[in-house]
C-alpha cells in the first residue's frame, strides 16, 4: 500500500504521515528536492528549510512525540511543553539524512521501489504535480489522501512555526496570497490534487492526542478502500441499481447474491411494467406527498426488495441466499423476504419500521445486520466520536 498526502500549507500533512509511520508501521518515502521541474517555489513549501543543512540536527529519539500538523504543540496555557517537537521540526531534521532506501530521484522510481514491495506500507507527502499523482495513480495499492484546515488556524501555525524557526513572521494578508498562490496557481496549484483525494480531512485539531485518536477512529489503511470487500461491494451495486428507480419520493436498490457471491438479481423501486412512471405522476400516493409508512395500501410502486425477489423467482433461490439493500426492507417486503428463504439481509440505512422489520426477521431466523462502510470524501476530525 501507498498512501499519498496532500494539502494546503500547514494544513498538517506530515503529522498525518508521523502518525501512519508511529501507529501503523509505515514508511516515510520522499522525492529528491530536484526531481521534478516544475515544483512550487519555497516560497509555497511546507515547511521551509530554514538556513541550509548544517543548523539541523536530528531530535533526541526519547524527546520526540509527534506533532499537529506544521504547528507547535501546545498546552491549554497555548505553550508548547519543553523538550517536545513538531512533524515540521522532526521533518527538517530527518531529510538531509534519508537512507538511500528512502530517497528517489523520479516519481517512477519511487513507484517501482513500492511495486516490488506493495504488500509493504509506505507513504509520502511528496506530490508535488498532477503529473506526479498521475504516475502513482497508476497502481491499484496508491490511495490519496488530502489535509485541510481554515485558513485562520493554518495561518496561526505558520506564525507559531516562523517563530520557532527563527524566520520573520508575516501578515495575515501576506499568508492569504501565498496560501491562495498554493493552491490555486493555474500552473500547478495544489487544489487540484486535493479534488482528487479520496479521503479528505479537515484538520482543526490543536491537540495531538486528539488528532491522533480520530486518525486512529478512521482506519486509513483499511484495505476496503483499495479494493471493496464483498459488503461494500454489493452494496455499491445495489446504490448504483437505486439510481434506475423512477420513484419521486425516495431511490431504493437492492441485489440478491447467491451463496457463492454471485448475484442472482436486482431491482429498483418504481411502478410496474406498462405503467407510467412515479417521477412523471404515475403513483398518486407518492405525489401526494404522504409521510414514511403512510397509505402503502394504495401505492402503486413495486419496492426493490420485491423487484429482485420476482426477477430471481422461487427456484433460483437457494439456502445462504443474502439480500442486499441500501435501505432497510418495510414490514410488506420482510415478509416476503421470510417466504422466499432468504438467509441474511444486509443494509445501510435505516427506515421508519426497523423495529417492526427485526422482530419479523428474528421469528424467522433470517439475520439482520446494518453495514457501515469505512468513510470516505470529507471527514471534519473534530466531529468524529472517540467513544
Amino acid at each position: 500500500m501507498l498512501i499519498g498526502i496532500c494539502g494546503g500549507i500547514c494544513s498538517g500533512k506530515k503529522t498525518v504521515a508521523q502518525y501512519l509511520v508511529e501507529h501503523h508501521g509505515f514508511k516515510h518515502l520522499y522525492l529528491q528536492q530536484d526531481s521534478v521541474s516544475d515544483r512550487p517555489p519555497p516560497s509555497q513549501e511546507s515547511p521551509p528549510s530554514g538556513d541550509g543543512n548544517s543548523s539541523l540536527a536530528s531530535p533526541p529519539p526519547a524527546t520526540f512525540t509527534g506533532a499537529l500538523g506544521s504547528s507547535a504543540l501546545t498546552t491549554k496555557s497555548g505553550t508548547r511543553p519543553a523538550g517536545t517537537q513538531t512533524a515540521s521540526d522532526t521533518w527538517l531534521a530527518l531529510r538531509p539524512q534519508l537512507h538511500a532506501d528512502h530517497s528517489f530521484a523520479t516519481p517512477e522510481a519511487l513507484l517501482d521501489f513500492v511495486t516490488k514491495r506493495w504488500r509493504s506500507r509506505f507513504v509520502t507527502t511528496d506530490i508535488p504535480t498532477e503529473a506526479v499523482l498521475d504516475v502513482f495513480m497508476r497502481r491499484p495499492f496508491f490511495l490519496l489522501l488530502s489535509v485541510d484546515a481554515p485558513l485562520t488556524v493554518r495561518w496561526r501555525r505558520f506564525q507559531q512555526r516562523s517563530k520557532r524557526t527563527d524566520n520573520p513572521d508575516i501578515s495575515l494578508e501576506d499568508f492569504v496570497a501565498r496560501s491562495d498562490a498554493h493552491l490555486y496557481n493555474p500552473h500547478g496549484g495544489f487544489q487540484s490534487l486535493i479534488s482528487r483525494a479520496t479521503v479528505r480531512l479537515l484538520n482543526t485539531s490543536s491537540s495531538l492526542a486528539h488528532l491522533y485518536a480520530t486518525l486512529g477512529k478512521l482506519d486509513i489503511p483499511n484495505p476496503d478502500r483499495l479494493r471493496p470487500g464483498w459488503d461494500t461491494y454489493f452494496m455499491a451495486l445495489a446504490s448504483l441499481a437505486a439510481h434506475r428507480s423512477n420513484c419521486m419520493k425516495r431511490r431504493v436498490g437492492c441485489v440478491l447474491v447467491g451463496r457463492e457471491r454471485r448475484v442472482i438479481s436486482t431491482g429498483y423501486n418504481g411502478t410496474p411494467r406498462g405503467l407510467r412512471n412515479c417521477a412523471e405522476g404515475g403513483c398518486p400516493r407518492c405525489n401526494e406527498g404522504n409521510s414514511s409508512g403512510v397509505g402503502l395500501a394504495t401505492c402503486l410502486c413495486i419496492h426493490a426488495e420485491e423487484n429482485a425477489l420476482l426477477e430471481a423467482g422461487r427456484e433460483r433461490i437457494r439456502d445462504g441466499a443474502v439480500l442486499y439493500c441500501d435501505t432497510c426492507p418495510c414490514l410488506t417486503c420482510s415478509i416476503k423476504i421470510c417466504q422466499v428463504g432468504i438467509s441474511e439481509v444486509v443494509y445501510a440505512q435505516g427506515y421508519s419500521m426497523d423495529n417492526e422489520t427485526a422482530a419479523v426477521f428474528s421469528q424467522a431466523g433470517v439475520k439482520l445486520r446494518q453495514f457501515t462502510p469505512p468513510p470516505n470524501g470529507l471527514i471534519h476530525l473534530e466531529k468524529m466520536e472517540l467513544y
